[in-house]
């Protein structure tokens, strides 16, 4: 990233934690917590510990941030190396991402860059100008996006309530500030759970790694009034409702299913997955020591700022996450997709100078989409 754009992020990210800071959520227990932050162009500092919201605001008013992070452990000494910190607890955090949701509109909306000529174009398997296969992919996500990312969240959140009594107040959905969401569960019983009991957890949710037994499909000689009623709680009436269609059907399809044998019984559960389990990345929950974006903070892919949803159906992060100035800026821009912010289109540019608000300017400069002119 130049120079110039460099210090055109950092001005504009100071000053939004200037006028912001009542957005940031300075998460209990804070002096038991771990933060970090990147700056552009630069590496992670973390072990850093924080007594309140001052010291807080203190560090971004003295760094300038491009990312802001804070563990989701508390230890009896966050600012030691992690073999010394002490670990007590996590909280227990899911992140849906929609890159990660195969989703069929992603090739229209996705920019290669190469990093070998800076071409930029909608190729995805080389550069249209060198050949070169060091693309450097950008997304911009759509709505359709935001809204296979949402449901998600709704699968992940009833099997939280329904199936583990976790009250719907103790789960918080944030919007990550690009193109998913983190879903935070505290004062659950899981506190405590290690990596390992994560894990597991983790495949519980997915619907991974289930077995016919459990869905009363058995090698020899299966019994009917083993499989799921369609009314039945958690992953049988899960399974009842995605397999069966209607309770009029039941009767049929356990027929078929019998019919068909144990190990079409076994890729029909396999192929379930996708369809009833949520699509959280199992990595992130496992991680017990992991530092997450702070709520409040800008993401420095996107410009915009990671907010809390307090309606998720109705949730537009393109208008309620997008607090920068409309304060008019030049730019040179190549963004050869059109997006939307703040209920106004932007684009396709094609390597032109053009005048558009400060948040429109951040957010192409993040995907390295523009630069200043």
């Amino acid at each position: 990233m130049q120079e110039n754009d460099i210090k055109f992020l950092e001005d504009t990210f100071k000053k939004y934690y200037f006028d912001h800071f009542d957005l940031i959520r300075v998460p209990n227990r804070t002096s038991e917590r771990e933060f970090g932050f990147q700056k552009f162009n630069s590496g992670m500092t973390r072990h850093i510990s924080i007594k309140d919201d001052k010291e807080l605001h203190l560090l971004l008013m003295k760094n300038t941030p491009s990312d802001v992070y804070c563990s989701n452990a508390c230890y009896s000494f966050p600012n030691l190396p992690m073999n010394e910190k002490d670990w007590k607890e996590a909280d227990l955090i899911f992140d849906i991402d929609a890159k990660d949701l195969n989703l069929e509109c992603r090739k229209n909306h996705t920019i290669s860059k190469c990093n070998e000529c800076n071409e930029i174009s909608t190729n995805m398997n080389s550069c249209s100008k060198c050949n070169s296969i060091k693309l450097e992919k950008k997304s911009l996500p759509c709505k359709n996006c935001i809204n296979a990312s949402k449901n998600e969240v709704s699968k992940l959140s009833s099997i939280l309530i329904e199936d583990f009594s976790i009250p719907q107040n103790n789960i918080h959905v944030y919007f990550s500030g690009n193109e998913g969401f983190h879903v935070y569960v505290y004062n659950s019983q899981f506190q405590q759970l290690g990596s390992k009991e994560r894990s597991e957890l983790t495949d519980y949710i997915m619907f991974h790694g289930a077995i016919p037994e459990t869905f009363g499909m058995k090698k020899i000689k299966p019994n009917r009034s083993t499989f799921p009623d369609f009314d039945e709680k958690g992953w049988r009436g899960r399974f009842s409702k995605e397999v069966y269609g209607t309770k009029s059907k039941r009767s049929k399809i356990i027929t078929e299913l019998i019919v068909n044998g144990y190990s079409s019984f076994q890729k029909t559960l396999d192929d379930l997955s996708d369809k009833i389990g949520a699509k959280i990345d199992p990595n992130v929950t496992m991680d017990i020591h992991r530092i997450f974006r702070l709520p409040g903070s800008l993401n420095s892919k996107s410009g915009l700022t990671k907010v809390f949803c307090t309606d998720l159906t109705k949730f537009d992060p393109y208008l309620e996450a997008s607090f920068l100035n409309e304060k008019l800026v030049e730019v040179i821009a190549n963004c050869p997709i059109r997006f939307n912010l703040k209920n106004t289109k932007f684009g396709p540019y094609f390597n032109e100078k053009v005048s558009v608000p400060t948040f429109a300017a951040v957010y192409m400069i993040c995907k390295k989409l523009a630069t200043i002119s």
